[in-house]
Formats: C-alpha cells, structure tokens, sequence
C-alpha cells in the first residue's frame, strides 16, 4: 500500500531531522572514529563485491588507508537501520537515480569537483547530472550504463533470421525462438523474451521505460521553476504499452509468470531458456561464464515509431552525513574514479563482474581497456542515444507506481489501457504534490 501525503512527508522529516542530528550528536567519539577504518558500502551480492575489494586493496596498498567494507544487498533497509543509530557510512555507492531520496532525507552531504583530486577528469555533464533541487552537487559520478538489447546470436543464426531492427522485428524474433525450437533438443521449452515483470521496486517500468521513450512517451517532464508534472496519459506512451502487452499476450513471447518476477529471480537467459534480454551490461561477465561470449550478442535497440532511445542509469559515490572521515572518504572516491581504480572496476579480474560498466574518468577508454566490442556498443548507445530518470527528485516513488500501473495493465490481454494510463497520471501528480515538486 502506497503511503498518503501527510505520512510520507512526516517520514521525510523526520528522516531529515534524525540524520541531521548527526553532526551535532557525533562530536563525542571524534577521537575513537579517528582511529577507525573508513565505512563504505555499496549494494553488492558476492561477484560485485569481489570487484570492490579488489579496487580497495589497491587503494590502501597505495595510501595506507584501511576501508572497512560491507557489499549489502538489502541496501535501503540497512541504510534506514544505519541513519535511525546516527551513524551512517562515511560514503558508499548506490544507484544515481537515489539522489534526491538522499539528499531530501539528509543523508548526504554536498560535494564539489574541485573536492575531489582528479574530479576534473569527469566532464562538466555528467558533474551536473548529481546536482539536487536546490543546485548542489550530492555525489561523485561512479559508473555510467545504457540499457542494451541482447540476443542469442547462435539461435538466431541456427534460424537464419537477421539482427532485429524494428519492433515488428523484435516481436517477429521472439515468436522464433519460442516456437522453432532454436536449441535444437525437440522440446518445447525455450521462449522469447525475458522480462522482469514485477511490480516489486517498480521493476516493470524500469524495464519498459525504453519503449515508452521508443514510441515518443515519457513519465514525467519539467514543468519550469524546478517542478514537474506527469505526462504519461497521452496516446504515445499507450502505443508502447500495446507493445508490450502484445509480448505478453502472445504465446512464449515472454517466459511465463513474468509479472512475477524480479531481476534476480530471472535466470532464463543464462540458464538458455529464452533468447531476448533487454537489460544493464552489469551481467555480461557472468554470462560469458555461463553461455559463453560467444552465445549472445548486444544488438543495436530496435526502433520504435519515434526513436531507438534506451534508459541510461549509473551509480554515484555518496558521502554520509555526520561522518568524522570526509578528508579520507573524498580520497577514497578520487581513487575510485582514477583510471586505476576505474580500470580495476571495469576489468573484474577475478568476479568477471563489473562494477564500473562504462567509465566516468574521461581519460579512460573502454575500448583500450576491454576490446570487447559488445561494451563499445553499450558504449555508443549511452553517448548517442540515452535518457535518465529525473535523479534530483525522489524518484523511487514514481518508479513504483509506474511499475504498479503497468504490471497490473499488463496482467490482463484486454485491460483498459486508457483508465490504467489516466489512473497512473493522477497518481504522479499525487506524488509529485506530495514532494512539492508539481508545476
């Protein structure tokens, strides 16, 4: 159940107000935090967390400096658990798109380029992408990512039919691969696309907000002044919508019972049990491991009636409010974006999971470090052709009642679209009312 206004905005306040709290109440073990290693966290199962500690145990070989880290994978819970001691972590890394949850609860505090050694190396755009509501830079840019399109390149062959260029294509592909037995076994058990089709964090509409932009819709959209208004409800974002709900009407299009699932609860494609995954380049390592590089492809987005427009996320280093270490945690986060600790990121050595999927640091070229012509397409698809949610806002809200809405349009071949899309539309703006953000 969704909160009302009243709550929510409490909750922010009292969030606001807790961690605030934090510089004044922290003062007494100043001495002892001295004297401790620096607290950082990302969200990280195993194979990221690898990564990390591979990037950490250089950073101290280097500087002396001894990280206690912690990969949480119940991130936000923990975090929450964190603020509500008055202690959070000197800094950690998290998704880009959680800025404006930071900064509007006060866990996070300001940070400029010219903070950070080597800040300059990051270009003046993606510096302004981390900037909040009131013109404050909150976080350093870490990584960079765009969603791809990937197929497996030996069913589509074993089939004969060509890369996909067009939605009717995509849709064309999918149908082949659930229906003309694309392994070769004589069995009836492989589908078409993946898709992590539950409303859980608003998944479904972090999958399907390409094709909403494919077909020239949008969610949300500035208003002037720093506000802004819903325009999902509008014949653009239905066509996609339709799209969609064709994959899901059309028999093996999509892996059954999808509406049910999240990302880590769908390893169809890995496990070659569906041909069609558009998703973050993050699982690539692991894929080869599991497929073989030589499986699977990343094709360039198919075109929808507008465009090829593909959903660019990222995640940014963050530093906690009522920390006792910011000279420490901002050398830490110059070295994580220096080549070295970008390069590290992006090689994985040891995991073969990345955790810096395109580099931040402009001196660094992913073509140089990797030779991995799959990444210089996601590569190209994020320079050329990407689009992010709105970070500086409190985002996760109007993800999850986009994934609501559309997961229960989606959950019936002859749901009204046009109530589903004008009940979505005043639900943003209740939302957005609520953060005082609607123009």
């Amino acid at each position: 159940m969704r909160l009302t206004s009243a709550p929510r905005t409490l909750a922010a306040l009292t969030a606001m107000t807790l961690v605030g709290s934090l510089t004044a109440c922290g003062g007494d073990d100043s001495a002892s935090d001295a004297s401790k290693p620096l607290e950082f966290w990302s969200r990280s199962g195993p194979e990221g967390a690898t990564t990390y500690k591979a990037i950490l145990a250089a950073f101290t070989a280097k500087t002396g400096i001894k990280v206690d880290y912690q990969g949480v994978l119940e991130f936000d819970t923990q975090l929450q658990t964190k603020a509500s001691s008055k202690k959070l972590p000197d800094l950690w890394i998290n998704d880009a798109s959680l800025l404006g949850t930071y900064q509007g609860q006060g866990y996070t505090t300001p940070v400029e380029a010219s903070q950070i050694e080597g800040g300059d190396s990051i270009d003046a755009a993606t510096w302004a992408q981390n900037k909040g509501l009131d013109g404050k830079t909150y976080a350093v840019p870490f990584s960079r990512q765009a969603f791809g399109t990937l197929v497996r390149v030996d069913w589509r062959k074993k089939l004969g039919l060509p890369q996909p260029r067009t939605w009717d294509d995509l849709t064309a592909l999918a149908t082949a691969f659930a229906t003309k037995d694309p392994d070769g076994n004589g069995k009836n058990d492989t589908y078409g696309m993946v898709v992590p089709g539950s409303s859980k964090n608003g998944y479904i509409g972090w999958w399907g907000v390409s094709y909403i932009w494919q077909a020239g819709g949008d969610i949300i959209a500035p208003a002037g002044e720093g506000k802004y208004k819903s325009v999902v409800n509008t014949p653009q974002t239905k066509t996609a919508l339709e799209f969609i709900r064709k994959q899901f009407c059309t028999p093996g299009n999509v892996v059954p019972g999808s509406l049910n699932l999240t990302t880590s609860e769908a390893p169809f494609f890995q496990e070659g049990k569906a041909g069609i995954y558009l998703t973050g380049p993050y699982a690539m390592g692991g894929y080869d491991k599991q497929l073989g590089k030589d499986k699977y492809e990343v094709v360039p987005m198919p075109k929808g009636p507008v465009g090829t427009t593909t959903l660019g996320d990222g995640e940014n280093i963050y530093f906690g409010a009522g920390s006792k270490k910011s000279d420490d945690a901002k050398k830490l986060a110059a070295f994580l974006i220096s080549p070295e600790g970008q390069e590290i990121g992006m090689k994985a050595a040891e995991s073969k999971y990345p955790v810096v999927r395109l580099p931040v640091n402009k001196t660094v070229d992913i073509h140089t470090v990797l030779n991995d012509p799959r990444w210089d397409a996601i590569q190209k698809q994020y320079q050329n052709d990407s689009k992010t949610f709105v970070w500086s806002i409190k985002y996760q809200p109007i993800r999850q009642a986009t994934g609501e809405a559309i997961n229960a349009m989606m959950s019936s071949c002859t749901s009204d679209l046009d109530a589903g899309l004008k009940k979505l539309d005043t639900a943003l703006n209740d939302e957005l009312k609520a953060q005082d953000v609607l123009g």
